[in-house]
């Protein structure tokens, strides 16, 4: 008995690990290049608007790719497309390695579209592997790793480059993703063993978890398939169509759209406008914007901190706040960037948290909730895919940063806007 508790242990600490791990893969290699556009740009000959292509790019897959996502989730089962999503991730750091723009941009597409897999798919297993009364915890460590990773590459793509180049210094976080890929490999093997020893049970390291969300997924909703509570991703129903004639799912598309607008238009051009606003070699600027991603790391875990202890609509109304207060304090007092990019981790790691939370809540059922996140998740960064280009082209034709700032906050008052009346709406409908 005790020896079965713990391969029970040791199998969730296991996945627990394989997730947090893989998650450094699934930001970071996109934002490993936002600190070295300069010398790309000088060494491909290329304009900003072209730069901002290279985070475009697997922004934009994520939003057109997302159902076929589903599908290979589907077919090869949430363990082995994670495993596939790495191995993509590692290929595209590959081909983005070799000479010229072309090459560089081809890899990022097949990065995007492999995140793309990831992204779908480590919440499937989440629910699935995780007890309950722990999931809120290891998908806030979920969300803290993926900053974590962007952390990582942000802060030392740049000293990295220094002695070896930016080329090689992009390749060389392929290492990250090979650690996953080990990994998770390892989780895998377990996987097979346990079924060649306990069939299709999969030994019980997972079976009474993965019973009792089927016995409540039967309880709690009757107009979704069975097939898709207990596979890969959820199928909306017929009746979860419905979301398209309700203002919820639109007003938080919305939102996330213009989050995500100012969230991937920061994260490509910030090294860069610290460097030109400021001053700042390329070393200290990479270390600066490293705080817009390192404090995320904690300020995923504020919104749930604050969901506890507070009423719904307290989280939405400090975290819109704080992306107010990230562009203001950009507009006003730039050489305070330190503190404003403080304000802006806890933003965009919080506001993700704030919506996906609020779509769990606007959701009638299992079905309903997979097509609203869908129509959040692929709005959003369809929507969002445009910001780097387009914030790169002002730029250019201005020849400065002030106009880029002040839309910035256009959007982010948007944002909290649109945020505030979704909460309020469905806390109406509660």
């Amino acid at each position: 008995m005790n020896s079965a508790r713990a391969a029970r242990s040791a199998g969730g600490v296991l996945v627990v690990a394989g997730i947090l791990v893989a998650a450094l893969s699934l930001r970071g290699p996109i934002v490993s290049p936002t600190p070295v556009l300069r010398e790309i740009e000088a060494d491909f000959g290329i304009g900003a608007a072209a730069a901002g292509l290279l985070t475009t790019a697997p922004v934009l897959m994520f939003a057109v790719l997302t159902p076929l996502a589903a599908i290979i989730i589907r077919r090869a089962g949430a363990e082995l497309a994670l495993l596939i999503s790495l191995t993509g991730v590692l290929i595209g750091t590959f081909i983005r390695a070799a000479p010229g723009f072309g090459w560089m941009l081809a890899g990022m597409i097949v990065m995007g579209a492999s995140i793309t897999v990831g992204n779908v798919v480590i919440p499937v297993i989440i629910r699935r592997e995780v007890p309950p009364e722990r999931v809120a915890l290891v998908t806030a460590g979920f969300v803290s790793m993926l900053n974590g990773g962007s952390l990582l590459t942000t802060m030392l793509t740049v000293p990295i480059a220094e002695m070896i180049g930016w080329n090689l210094a992009l390749l060389s976080w392929s290492f990250i993703t090979l650690a996953g890929m080990l990994l998770w490999g390892v989780h895998l093997r377990r996987v097979a063993r346990a079924r060649e020893l306990g069939g299709e049970r999969f030994s019980g390291e997972r079976a009474s978890v993965a019973a009792s969300a089927r016995v409540a997924g039967a309880q709690e909703t009757r107009d979704a398939d069975a097939d898709g509570l207990t596979g890969p991703v959820p199928v909306p129903s017929r009746q979860a169509r419905s979301i398209f004639r309700r203002p919820v799912p639109w007003l938080l598309t919305a939102a996330y759209a213009s989050q995500a607008a100012v969230y991937f238009g920061f994260t490509t051009w910030l090294p860069t406008l610290l460097a030109d606003e400021l001053g700042l070699d390329a070393v200290t600027a990479g270390g600066i914007t490293a705080i817009y991603h390192g404090v995320a790391i904690a300020g995923a875990f504020i919104v749930p901190l604050l969901t506890r202890y507070t009423r719904r609509f307290v989280p939405a109304i400090v975290i819109g706040a704080t992306w107010l207060l990230l562009v203001i304090g950009m507009i006003v007092a730039p050489e305070w960037a330190p503190l404003w990019l403080c304000f802006g981790a806890i933003g965009h790691a919080g506001g993700f948290v704030v919506i996906f939370s609020t779509v769990v809540v606007a959701a009638r059922s299992d079905a309903e909730a997979a097509g609203i996140s869908a129509l959040v998740q692929g709005g959003g960064f369809g929507t969002a895919a445009f910001a780097a280009p387009i914030m790169g082209a002002i730029h250019e034709a201005t020849g400065g940063w002030d106009l880029v700032l002040w839309l910035s906050l256009a959007v982010a008052a948007l944002y909290y806007v649109l945020l505030l009346v979704a909460v309020a709406a469905v806390s109406r409908s509660r």
